[in-house]
């Protein structure tokens, strides 16, 4: 039978809209919702709860038919927009997160409508990407031959270049012969304020968070070079095999950097990979002030990071950077017939994304941090990240000039730990809790020295004095209402 006989028809299947002009109203309206959000956040509760309503709303079943655009934005508008994480308001210090920029929504919004598959293949999304690697190898001074993949954040970011520094310590044979075939027990080491993620690391390697080595803190909360090395040396006396070392630039609890300098001689002197894991301040080397802090970053093997924080890129934007461009290829780069190259055509080229870590389909995570670096500069946000901290400066003045609550860790970067004078971790964690609810401001807590105390980390290019002051005018009612309860 030939394709004229048969008798089947075949619909048509396009997912497209069937009035253009009519969907091109939709678009810009639903994208004059989200401008018109952020040109107004600071008239915005920094963080509220979900209403009933909201969470009803996303109880509904699989939908069969189509729904009505109008009708859909309607919701987005009612049900989405009031109830975001909060990151957006220049009050919001709970967490590590960035604040995004308008800049980044253009970004975001064109690489979704071009729908880049950045896993491989020849298209101007690779070039994209290795044009932000190539400056972020200037920015923290690696080799023009360094190499970079973007991913979901520095959690991932952390976990490929362990696995990357395993594959350096036992071979590019290991990938497939596993760690049963090892000699010796590999052991990786942090300081104890490292972030969890570097124990789960070690978990998914497979090499276990048994085999990391926490190395006590100074009184700066920074990793204790003296004692690193008294564990390496041991560890090598006993036959393991030290393989790496995790430097933290910019702690998580209290914004802490290790002293990069001392561990970079350390691992080189016992042959370990010298991975920083730069989530919280690594972006900080774009300012020519703050530079001289993070001294030691540029002799490390590899650094992870999330433009996603300081660069105010919209989420998700980590990111990778590694010298040693072959070292980073050996752990990842996999043969198989259907992503076999070629010299021309849009199979050409010859490292792709997906030979530099484990994702095969992945966004165009790189225009958007392309635009917003390109649109900015580094000087502008560099400019920004010294606001940041100098708030957290002036906010730990605060802190100490009063009687209510004492200054808990040392202010190296824009994290500020402090606790209330007199009070249990349940009064500490209440009024936190209350001051979230209340929309003015959302710190958040920790704990330090076994002690619950207030956190709050300024990272929001939005935020100024007034806004500390705000903050610190609620906090202060609060304390004082709990403290005569």
């Amino acid at each position: 039978m030939t394709p004229a006989e048969s008798s089947e028809t075949v619909e048509a299947t396009s997912l497209d809209p069937a009035n253009w002009v009519q969907f091109r109203e939709q678009a810009h309206a639903a994208l004059d919702l989200v401008l018109s959000h952020v040109e107004g956040i600071r008239g915005q509760p920094v963080w509220q709860p979900p209403t009933p309503d909201a969470l009803s709303y996303f109880t509904q079943e699989l939908p069969t038919d189509a729904g009505d655009i109008d009708e859909l934005l309607a919701g987005i508008r009612d049900y989405v927009v009031p109830f975001a994480t909060g990151n957006l308001h220049p009050r919001f210090m709970g967490w590590v997160h960035g604040a995004g920029t308008p800049v980044g929504v253009i970004g975001e919004l064109i690489a979704a409508g071009l729908d880049l598959n950045c896993g491989g293949r020849n298209h101007i999304g690779l070039a994209i990407e290795r044009q932000v690697v190539k400056w972020m190898g200037q920015a923290f001074g690696y080799p023009a031959c360094a190499s970079g993949i973007f991913v979901t954040g520095s959690s991932m970011a952390n976990f490929l270049a362990a696995i990357i520094a395993k594959t350096e310590a036992l071979g590019v044979e290991s990938r497939e012969r596993g760690l049963v075939h090892a000699d010796r027990p590999l052991l990786a080491y942090a300081s104890s304020e490292a972030h969890s993620c570097i124990a789960q690391a070690l978990q998914l390697s497979g090499i276990g968070s048994v085999h990391l080595r926490q190395i006590p803190v100074d009184e700066f909360r920074r990793m204790r070079g003296d004692q690193l090395e008294r564990a390496i040396v041991a560890d090598e006396q006993i036959g393991a095999q030290p393989f790496l070392v995790v430097g933290t630039a910019g702690t998580v609890n209290t914004g802490a950097i290790d002293p990069l300098e001392e561990i970079a001689a350390i691992a080189e002197r016992h042959r370990l990979w010298f991975h920083v894991d730069g989530a919280i301040g690594a972006l900080a080397m774009l300012s020519p002030k703050m530079k001289r802090n993070f001294s030691g970053l540029e002799k490390s093997d590899s650094i992870a990071l999330d433009f996603h924080k300081w660069g105010h890129v919209p989420y998700d934007a980590g990111f990778l950077l590694v010298k040693d461009a072959e070292a980073h290829k050996r752990a990842f780069a996999q043969p198989a017939a259907y992503l076999q190259r070629s010299n021309e055509g849009l199979a050409a080229g010859d490292t792709w994304p997906c030979d530099l870590g484990v994702d095969l389909s992945r966004g165009c995570r790189a225009l958007k941090t392309w635009l917003t670096l390109a649109a900015f500069g580094t000087h502008r946000i560099g400019a920004s990240i010294e606001g940041n901290c100098a708030l957290a400066r002036y906010l730990a003045d605060l802190v100490e000039s009063s009687d209510q609550f004492v200054l808990k860790a040392p202010v190296a970067l824009n994290i500020v730990c402090f606790g209330i004078r007199n009070a249990d971790p349940e009064t500490v964690r209440a009024v936190v809790t209350k001051l979230q609810l209340s929309g003015i401001a959302a710190p958040s807590w920790t704990t330090l020295e076994g002690e619950s105390v207030v956190r709050c980390a300024i990272v929001n290019h939005r935020t100024t004095i007034e806004d500390i002051d705000i903050f610190w005018d609620a906090l202060t009612q609060l304390a004082g209402e709990a403290a005569g309860k």
